[in-house]
């Protein structure tokens, strides 16, 4: 309508004008629609308005006087899919996933058009980060959703939901980009900036920052000048060394601070300064910017960076060692004019604040980071283990140090750093790391030791005398592993017993406890070795006996049935694992704990038909489970593993066929893991034949009147004075009722019948213990656990009425308040028991 009454207002001219005007825009229209497409990214709007505009309120000449902006076919892509994520973004914030899947469906889709663009250029940074954060996003909706008490509506949930599958399964196709933005967020698509300077008469200057983290000092700077403010390059001179050693150090943990540009300047000021002052304080600063890559509890340094802190802390130590009159040391008083150079005046030495040990710290502990994150059946595990020794010759070389400076606390540390490196290995191991690590220090550091024990009971003695009370006990319990593994049992119980560390273990941090756990269990390992049966049974079962041998000694998670363990606890347990190499084998531990069981617990089982005290003692239950459940089988085939080879050794022995036992014993391959496999296996059929004997004479015990000795030799294979020497231990601690005639060489069994006033007494004890028994099984199932707790609110009085009137049909009513289960319990119920201990 407007249109008429500005045809009407105007003049006929104008009127023709627009006339015209229109004939013109619709024969360009023509001519448009046969050109190319390129044109289709230009809004309708602009279209309309053109029509109108250019003829009737601009001249005929505006549009050779307009600019017109051509883009590259990238920005075109890149822009769609920028514009999807922004969407898809806006709609994550208010919590509409409908519309965000819709826009992430678009990014995607624009992905796919641009595949040719992005094979050139890469995946652009903003998608990365946009699905990154997505997923999390997602993961923290569905969580919300769970613990909100009202929910969102169906379509939004499903969209949700579908979402999820969607953006893992996306996400696994960029995880290597999505795992680059994840260690610096801030910094990741922040573009590299090109700056171009154009002085009059002069070429254009363009300086591009290299990416690049490996390699020297000298490929790092290929292409990189730094550039200051106005485009003016930036020289580093001796006279701005300090200012520019500020700057960086104030940028240091700021935010969107480039981590990789501040360690290429640190290098190029190490470059440049020829003073020793210079070089130290440089390299202080340059080891630390080379940690600050390692985020996060979980995360841990790239191999490439852990060699470069190693090689500048190594030059740090050389540059010291050199000039003995610069000191590093933790507690230094401030200096005012810290921004100049300094050096010793009148032989006074220059102290500099900093912390060698705390770097040799970090170093180790990123050194076991990064073997725990490496699968340990790679040839990347072996090979990241080589680096143990340029490690440990760091740890010897700033030990040295430390000892000509007589810093007794950095002394302590660097000394428990070189005993964990060696407790636990063989003699043959420790003399070659030693000779490995004399080759890579200088020859006044160098002192190689020739006697693997010497050296750790060096190395312990001096944290003994001068380390605080939890390296004490550290030192303690890795010279005690050490003797057990090298086959000094009693020196290494001695030890265990004399410090009294069982009574205060509980009290020490959780790495402690897992260090005494190894202790015990190669404690019990070196007895079993020794043939000490009772012995080692005795320091494995602790450990063995619990199910949780995984747990207790660091070498894997156990599986919770319930999930009582949160992230945050589980994440801890983790980082306390042990590397690999450290592992004891958990299956020849499994081994000798229910070897040891078998010898002990056959025998046991056997003398409770003679004694019937016995049979409740139980040396090992989970042996004894094992048996059990083996018994309960309708058909046994062939032993496939190891408990099956060791249950079948235990139903032979039982049954009194000792070869059968010996077979069976030495058919188990993971004996071939222990040193002398040979001796083990004759100590193992020594040791089979006896109990055997102990086994035999208990189950038939009571066929015979008199057993010849040397019949017995011959059917267990075993020396006369064996024989003769078992069987009268037997006798001396009353586990037989026997006697020997020497005369004429046999074994006189006493058969003793109680009388019938004593077999009654003997049968009603039986009886009534396990009546005290099940009758306490039955009220811990009818009981509750909160029964004792008072119980409150309007029901209480009804539900303590109902509870006693339970009790009164489970256990009996009370008559004058004496009765019931407290009346027997008080009365016959302990004579029993004290009858039968």
């Amino acid at each position: 309508m407007s249109r008429f009454f500005r045809a009407g207002e105007s003049d006929s001219d104008d009127s023709d004008d627009y006339s015209d005007e229109i004939s013109e825009t619709e024969s360009e229209d023509h001519t448009d629609d046969s050109e190319d497409d390129s044109d289709d990214d230009e809004p309708q709007q602009r279209r309309v308005a053109s029509r109108f505009e250019t003829g009737a309120f601009s001249d005929s000449d505006s549009d050779d006087d307009a600019v017109r902006v051509v883009r590259s076919a990238k920005d075109k892509r890149f822009e769609e899919i920028e514009q999807a994520v922004t969407s898809m973004a806006n709609g994550q914030k208010i919590n509409d996933w409908v519309s965000a899947q819709n826009e992430f469906d678009r990014a995607n889709k624009g992905l796919q058009k641009a595949v040719g663009i992005i094979a050139q250029n890469g995946v652009p940074k903003f998608y990365i980060k946009a699905v990154a954060d997505l997923e999390k996003a997602i993961q923290a909706a569905l969580d919300k959703e769970k613990s909100a008490s009202k929910k969102m509506n169906a379509s939004n949930a499903k969209a949700l939901n579908s979402m999820k599958q969607k953006v893992k399964k996306n996400n696994r196709l960029y995880e290597k980009e999505i795992q680059e933005y994840e260690k610096d967020p801030e910094n990741y698509d922040v573009e590299e900036e090109v700056v171009e300077v154009k002085p009059k008469g002069k070429k254009t200057k363009k300086v591009v920052a290299s990416d690049s983290e490996e390699g020297s000092a000298d490929e790092q700077d290929d292409g990189f000048t730094p550039v200051g403010a106005g485009g003016k390059t930036v020289e580093f001179t001796q006279d701005n060394l300090f200012k520019k050693l500020k700057e960086v150090v104030d940028a240091r943990g700021k935010k969107n601070t480039n981590r990789e540009e501040q360690v290429r300047i640190l290098e190029k000021l190490l470059q440049i300064a020829n003073t020793p002052y210079q070089k130290i304080i440089v390299l202080l600063n340059l080891i630390s910017a080379q940690f600050d890559f390692a985020t996060g509890l979980s995360g841990y340094m790239s191999i490439p960076l852990w060699k470069n802190a190693e090689k500048f802390l190594n030059v740090l130590l050389t540059t010291l060692e050199a000039n003995p009159l610069f000191i590093v040391k933790e507690n230094v008083p401030e200096v005012d004019e810290a921004d100049k150079d300094r050096s010793p005046q009148d032989g006074e030495p220059v102290l500099i604040q900093g912390s060698i040990v705390a770097f040799v710290d970090r170093l180790d502990d990123e050194f076991t980071k990064s073997l725990q994150n490496i699968d340990p059946h790679t040839t990347d595990y072996v090979d990241r283990l080589k680096d143990e020794v340029g490690l440990y010759a760091v740890i010897v070389r700033s030990h040295a140090y430390f000892t000509r400076l007589e810093l007794t606390d950095a002394i302590c540390r660097t000394t428990m750093r070189r005993l964990e490196h060696l407790y636990f290995k063989p003699d043959v191991v420790i003399l070659a790391v030693e000779q490995a690590t004399a080759a890579l220090l200088p020859s006044k550091v160098a002192n190689p030791s020739q006697n693997s024990s010497e050296l750790i009971h060096d190395l312990c003695v001096y944290l003994y005398k001068n380390g605080a009370s939890l390296l004490r006990t550290r030192a303690m319990l890795c010279h005690i592993y050490h003797h057990a593994l090298h086959n000094r049992f009693f020196v290494a119980r001695d030890m265990l017993l004399m410090s009294h560390l069982q009574e205060t273990i509980h009290q020490a941090d959780v790495t402690t406890q897992i260090l005494h756990n190894r202790a015990m269990v190669q404690l019990g390992l070196c007895a079993f070795r020794e043939g000490m049966i009772k012995e080692a049974q005795a320091c494995l079962q602790d450990i063995s006996g619990t199910g949780r041998v995984k747990e207790l000694l660091a070498q894997g998670l156990q599986l919770q049935r319930y999930g009582t363990v949160t992230p945050e606890q589980e994440k801890l347990d983790r980082q306390r694992q042990l590397p690999f190499h450290m592992h004891i084998n958990l299956e020849l531990l499994e081994c000798a704990y229910l070897t040891c069981s078998m010898l002990l617990e056959i025998p046991n089982m056997a003398s409770a038909g003679v004694n019937p005290e016995n049979r409740k003692k139980v040396i090992s239950k989970p042996f004894r489970r094992m048996l059990d459940y083996n018994s309960r089988q309708v058909f046994t085939g062939p032993p496939e593993n190891t408990r099956d080879h060791i249950m079948g050794a235990a139903k032979a022995l039982a049954s009194g066929e000792w070869q059968k036992s010996i077979e069976l014993i030495n058919a188990i391959k993971i004996w071939e893991l222990m040193p002398n496999t040979d001796k083990i296996k004759e100590m193992l059929g020594h040791k089979i034949q006896e109990e055997g004997l102990r086994t035999y004479m208990f189950s038939n015990a009571s066929y015979y009147s008199s057993v010849g000795l040397e019949q017995l030799s011959k059917m267990f294979d075993l020396p006369l004075s064996n024989v003769i020497s078992i069987v009268s231990k037997m006798v001396w601690n009353e586990e037989l009722s026997a006697s020997i005639d020497q005369v004429s060489n046999v074994v006189v069994i006493h058969h003793v019948q109680p009388s019938k006033v004593q077999a009654l007494a003997l049968a009603f004890a039986e009886k009534a213990a396990g009546f005290v028994e099940g009758n306490e099984k039955l009220l811990e199932l009818k009981t509750p656990q909160q029964a004792d707790r008072p119980k409150k609110g309007p029901n209480a009085g009804k539900e303590a009425t109902a509870g006693k009137q339970q009790q009164q049909r489970t256990m009996g009513g009370t008559r004058g308040g004496r009765g019931g289960r407290n009346r027997f319990n008080n009365g016959l119920g302990n004579s029993v028991r004290g009858g039968r201990q």
